[in-house]
């Protein structure tokens, strides 16, 4: 980006696709974000000078509308858009959240929400009213990003990835996760904590998580357990400053065990600390940590189905 242009991102997209998310973590990554906005006031806006120029002229904006925008017209707020881009001082770009219809109903059923636009009849009604309102949209933007295969960590790292400000460190992201429950689509680098003893067979343990420390004691007993996490914690400080130094913005590092509840998150809390201690600040993400305690699912991490111990 030249100097003195101001960054833009036109962020909208369908209603429980992922827009919210997207604009929190941009927030957090240090963009200036506001939601439902009107775009047609973008250009007052622009024009007024930052309260502090030092810290605002250069921090970049971030700007959320839909369906439910005041005064929203497809067509209209496309001639708006065009017509601040041959601005020369603004950078402008847009974005469109899109998902599948059935995971979005699906959504909102998990939420028990109701669509915006069908506040009287089913969801399904409303999602498809509202994909032909925004089709000029979603065909005119710049960048489209489908969440429909996506959780909420996974759209977070993605938008991390693309959007990461250019003098930022590297976003190292931590996430336990059961095997039995899928292994995390977005991790560079992941390790699995089967080969430890499994808590989830021993009765007082089974409903406690690996941050309690009744569990942490029992797994870190396992005879495997120190020179385990000796070797991986020297691989990744070898790594991570490499990764760096090829400007990798965004580095995901999964542990995981059969259920997701126990090894997993003792280990990735473990190796949080560890890698704050370097200096490094990772996030934490217990994907599987308040899921049900499952026997079958335990069971494929065991060639043969331990007894319980009391």
């Amino acid at each position: 980006m030249q100097g003195g242009t101001k960054r833009i991102l036109l962020v909208t997209g369908l209603s429980g696709a992922g827009k919210s998310t997207v604009l929190k973590t941009l927030e957090d990554l240090g963009w200036e974000a506001v939601d439902n906005f009107p775009v047609r006031l973008a250009r007052p806006l622009l024009d007024l000078p930052p309260a502090d120029a030092q810290s605002e002229a250069d921090m970049p904006l971030a700007l959320g509308f839909d369906s439910r925008t005041r005064g929203f017209e497809p067509a209209k707020l496309i001639a708006e858009i065009k017509e601040l881009q041959k601005r020369p001082d603004l950078e402008i770009m847009t974005l469109f959240v899109d998902c599948a219809g059935a995971e979005i109903e699906r959504r909102y059923a998990e939420t028990r929400r109701r669509h915006p636009l069908a506040q009287d009849r089913p969801a399904i009604d409303g999602i498809a009213q509202e994909r032909t309102l925004m089709l000029p949209l979603r065909d005119w933007s710049d960048l489209v990003i489908d969440t429909s295969r996506m959780s909420a960590s996974d759209l977070q790292a993605e938008i991390r990835n693309r959007f990461r400000l250019p003098d930022g460190r590297m976003t190292i992201s931590l996430v336990s996760f059961g095997f039995s429950r899928g292994v995390p689509p977005n991790a560079d680098l992941i390790f699995d904590l089967r080969f430890l003893q499994n808590p989830h067979w021993i009765a007082d343990l089974r409903p406690l998580t690996g941050l309690d420390t009744a569990v942490g004691e029992y797994v870190a007993a396992d005879p495997a357990f120190d020179g385990a996490i000796e070797r991986i914690s020297d691989l990744l400080l070898y790594l991570l400053p490499l990764y760096e130094a090829q400007g990798k913005a965004y580095v995901t590092i999964g542990f995981g065990c059969t259920g997701g509840r126990h090894r997993s998150v003792f280990v990735t809390e473990k190796f949080s600390a560890l890698l704050r201690e370097e200096g490094y600040a990772p996030s934490v993400n217990h994907r599987n940590l308040h899921t049900r305690p499952v026997d079958a699912l335990e069971w494929q991490g065991n060639q043969a189905r331990p007894m319980y111990n009391d």
